[in-house]
């Protein structure tokens, strides 16, 4: 696990480098970021947010690289891969929502590995994170060490309003509570 890990910071410091360099706005989003803030570190991928408008700058960008970039047949996101192993996720919308200049904006500098850039901050992550919630996914294991972790930096008033058509983030939120970790 401890090399993967190593294979995926590299990523993420690679391919912000290469979008800080010549690439479109991004901020750092996902499990990595909450990273950012304390949060347990992930071991599958990385994920940044563009601009729907910026897709093929990002790409563009993170090709020059290095990276090989593959479009699935998702159209929310494409993904970029070193060696064959799909490292780097870029999305361009969440839950459905394009990711706008705003969504960028409400982003916070902070030094992530040593390279400065824009990272989602944690009640946004977590907002998205439940909003996915579904009968297909429904993964509150993974999700409870990462709300654990980040839980004074989130406000949880917003989260339950944001998330409150949802079902599964409403049963996740009651159990969180009922666990204190959120009051």
């Amino acid at each position: 696990m401890q090399a993967r890990n190593e294979d995926l910071r590299s990523a993420l410091r690679r391919a912000a480098a290469a979008m800080k360099a010549d690439g479109p706005d991004f901020a750092l989003a996902g499990s990595y970021a909450l990273w950012a803030y304390g949060g347990p570190e992930p071991v599958h991928d990385v994920d940044f947010v563009v601009a729907e408008s910026e897709v093929e700058v990002a790409a563009k960008s993170l090709a020059g690289a290095g990276f090989t970039i593959d479009r699935p047949p998702e159209d929310w996101l494409f993904k970029a891969s070193v060696d064959g192993d799909f490292v780097i996720d870029v999305l361009h919308r969440l839950n459905g929502v394009p990711v706008d200049a705003a969504t960028l904006e409400a982003a916070v500098s902070l030094d992530v590995l040593a390279v400065p850039m824009r990272v989602l901050p944690p009640t946004y992550v977590i907002t998205e994170k439940l909003c996915s919630l579904n009968e297909h996914h429904c993964d509150f294991a993974s999700l409870l060490p990462a709300v654990r972790a980040v839980r004074e930096l989130i406000d949880w008033d917003s989260v339950r309003t944001d998330t409150a058509d949802n079902d599964f983030a409403v049963a996740f939120l009651m159990l969180t509570e009922r666990l204190g970790i959120t009051a």
